[in-house]
């Protein structure tokens, strides 16, 4: 692994205990909410509303990660039957279109956060949380992901490159 890379990887793992950490919370805190509301007739008003917005963080915390482990969903029934330099191919072009997609994400969600942030808006509930504290995660997450993309392009493009080079001969 390039050493310039590990600090990188030690925040998107750090980033990926902490989505298993607030979904273990999330368990936790809709199982209490649940035996609180049937046998104690003591609902909760937090749990519905934190864990709507935990489930956002776990989404964006962990998405970098999984696309590092090569995790997210695959067609393997049509990638089993192309060759070696096809799928290096295809890989290119869904990493150049991933770079793009959270290329925008990012920047679109760090405007929308700012905005939110600016004018001092809260979530219309009994929480009132700030909305920008709910959606920081998005350009964050998008971020992380977008230099995960390009990590995985990289990988791809010299993987091509050496395909390339063996199809010669």
């Amino acid at each position: 692994m390039n050493r310039s890379l590990k600090p990188f990887d030690r925040i998107i793992n750090i980033m990926t205990y902490l989505a298993g950490i607030l979904l273990v919370f999330i368990m936790l805190s809709v199982c209490l909410e649940v035996i609180l509301r049937s046998f104690f007739n003591r609902p909760q008003i937090w749990v519905t509303e934190v864990t709507e917005c935990l489930l956002l963080y776990i989404t964006f915390l962990g998405t970098a990660w999984l696309l590092r482990e090569e995790g997210h969903v695959k067609v393997d029934i049509i990638l089993d039957r192309l060759k070696p330099k096809t799928v290096t191919f295809l890989g290119i072009i869904s990493s150049v279109i991933g770079l793009f997609v959270s290329l925008i994400l990012a920047i679109y969600g760090l405007s929308v956060t700012w905005s939110y942030f600016q004018r001092g808006i809260y979530t219309p509930t009994a929480m009132e949380i700030p909305v920008f504290a709910i959606l920081l995660i998005i350009p964050v997450g998008s971020s992380m992901l977008f230099i995960q993309f390009m990590r995985r392009t990289g990988k791809f493009i010299a993987g091509f490159i050496i395909e390339m080079r063996h199809s010669r001969y």
